[in-house]
């Protein structure tokens, strides 16, 4: 069975980021549809999977992670506007039944991110 799911690590303070919120996306040939909202948890993943089972479809999606707000509220001092907001990430599903995990390492200056396992 497949599945989505999310890992991000805060690289300024070197542990996961708690509490981030985070927007799953459809990217539909019509219009965006999201899916789902969720706030990380303690070890910067969600609670459960993002999709799984019937829900998991091949096809275009979009991660939007709420970087700003998290930094801001760990108490970064950022200028106005920040460098970076809302990070967008989008990652095309070929298999339905293959676990893609898509993490993101981000501070308030950069982001990378990579299809882990």
């Amino acid at each position: 069975m497949g599945k989505l799911t999310t890992h991000v690590l805060d690289t300024m303070h070197g542990c996961p980021a708690a509490g981030m919120q985070l927007a799953l996306w459809r990217l539909d040939a019509d219009a965006p549809q999201r899916l789902k909202v969720a706030t990380l948890n303690a070890d910067g993943r969600a609670d459960a999977p993002l999709l799984e089972g019937d829900a998991l479809q091949p096809g275009r999606y979009r991660l939007v992670f709420d970087v700003v707000g998290y930094f801001r509220a760990r108490g970064v001092a950022l200028p106005d506007p920040a460098f970076l907001e809302q990070v967008p990430l989008d990652f095309g599903i070929a298999d339905a039944l293959a676990h893609y995990h898509v993490p993101l390492l981000c501070s308030p200056w950069a982001y990378s991110t990579y299809r882990g396992s």
